[in-house]
């Protein structure tokens, strides 16, 4: 709030100034008086919606493909040449810190999205955009319409990397874990209560490892009151509020009936498609497979290692050193011939490949290995929590097949072991 925002000619030109809070009235006298008879107390239709919406977060988690005991980091950022996309004040970490975040948070037990600003997207252009953030959309990052879809990733988060915006603040209302990659310092109105949430809000360390400050930015944050509470003073009375001052402006009755606002709608699904290739580290124990794949591995990992590229990999060169070659379709796909033709004919075209894994669904593949007569068809068992990624489980079968597992005429269990949890699946012969 500004007079150069507020006021034409040096006159305010405005029949109704929303604000939210009764705070803003207060700056708003101090920085702009002449325009504190046009302002009205309505709330805040955004969190509204947002609050309406919160019964349906395991929804939205789906619907962005986020598995049980996966946690959802939603990066964020303002439109503003300090803001997280922008230089970060001067740091410009987001370039480096892109494929980091890729390499050092297992891809079984953490999913990335991010929330840009619309003006971000309209500024420089959907294309380039994309173009810009083109390698971590194929290491697994997801792109969150601006315009319709970033209420619901946030209601689905359990971090939010982000910086001195709006989207960032809201997060913190809800109640979700915030890290400041970007804190705007000289850009906020030192009173506005966003300011206060920044000078308070715990730090992203771009250059420290990154793994342990997003674990201990989930474990130790505790929610906010200040920030919920000066969001809005009228919270889920915004529609009720808006449509008497619309109609007061019009000088027409208000229609019948309460007044309400469009619930979020639900987004499509859109599960994670990594394309990038997975570095697989394993630790198998009899029929108990420990399993974490990433885009790269930090210094310290242990476990036997193999490589699992997706067919659609940007270098087709990755296709010669893969050890479990991985593509998802469905099952009568016509294109592919279905997957015990597809999976034959991927042995055939890659000899350094051992394992080759379609997936049919969200916990079902069909696996050929080498050496082995017939396909194998691996499920997860769901009715014991089963929820992994099923190129996962086959990264596990590989891996217990390479160590001399035999599967029985009967078929047999096995269980994938991922920091999300314990994920049993079984294995039976296709043939």
């Amino acid at each position: 709030m500004s007079p150069e925002w507020l006021l034409s000619d040096g006159r305010g030109f405005v029949d109704g100034l929303v604000l939210s809070h009764p705070e803003q009235l207060e700056r708003l006298a101090r920085v702009c008086e002449d325009t504190v008879p046009s302002a009205v107390l309505a709330g805040d239709p955004c969190f509204d919606r947002m609050l309406a919406a919160r019964p349906y977060r395991d929804r939205f988690r789906r619907a962005l493909g986020v598995r049980s005991g996966q946690r959802l980091v939603v990066l964020n950022s303002t439109w503003n040449p300090e803001g997280f996309f922008g230089t970060g004040g001067g740091q410009d970490v987001l370039p480096g810190l892109l494929p980091r975040l890729t390499a050092e948070l297992p891809a079984d037990d953490y999913r990335l999205a991010a929330v840009l600003h619309p003006n971000i997207w309209y500024g420089h252009g959907p294309g380039q955009i994309r173009a810009w953030l083109d390698r971590a959309v194929r290491d697994g990052l997801t792109l969150i319409d601006p315009a319709h879809e970033w209420r619901q990733a946030l209601l689905a988060s359990d971090l939010v990397l982000g910086d001195f915006g709006a989207v960032s603040y809201y997060a913190a209302a809800l109640g979700t874990p915030v890290l400041l990659a970007a804190d705007g310092t000289g850009v906020l109105d030192p009173e506005a209560p966003l300011a206060e949430f920044v000078r308070r809000a715990p730090r992203l360390a771009p250059h420290a490892p990154l793994l342990p400050q997003v674990e201990r930015g989930i474990a130790a944050h505790r929610p906010d009151p200040d920030a919920a509470g000066f969001v809005t003073s009228e919270p889920g009375r915004s529609a009720e509020l808006l449509r008497r001052h619309f109609y007061a402006l019009m000088d027409l009755p208000e229609p019948p009936g309460p007044a309400s606002l469009e619930p979020l709608p639900l987004p499509a699904y859109r599960p994670r498609q990594v394309t990038s290739p997975l570095h697989v580290r394993t630790r198998a124990e009899g029929t108990d497979i420990a399993v974490e794949r990433s885009t790269g591995h930090p210094a310290g990992a242990v476990g036997d290692a193999h490589l699992c590229v997706h067919e659609e990999t940007r270098h087709p060169g990755d296709l010669d050193t893969a050890d479990v070659i991985t593509r998802e379709a469905r099952a009568d796909d016509p294109r592919l011939g279905g997957p015990d033709t597809w999976t034959d004919e991927v042995l055939r075209l890659h000899p350094h490949c051992s394992t080759a894994v379609y997936l049919t669904g969200p916990h079902t593949c069909v696996v050929r290995a080498r050496g082995h007569r017939h396909p194998f068809r691996l499920s997860a068992d769901t009715s014991s929590g089963a929820d992994a990624d099923p190129a996962a489980y086959a990264c596990a079968f590989h891996v217990w097949l390479a160590y001399g597992g035999a599967v029985p005429e009967r078929g047999i269990v096995l269980r994938l072991h991922s920091a999300a949890g314990v994920h049993p699946f079984r294995v039976e012969t296709a043939g």
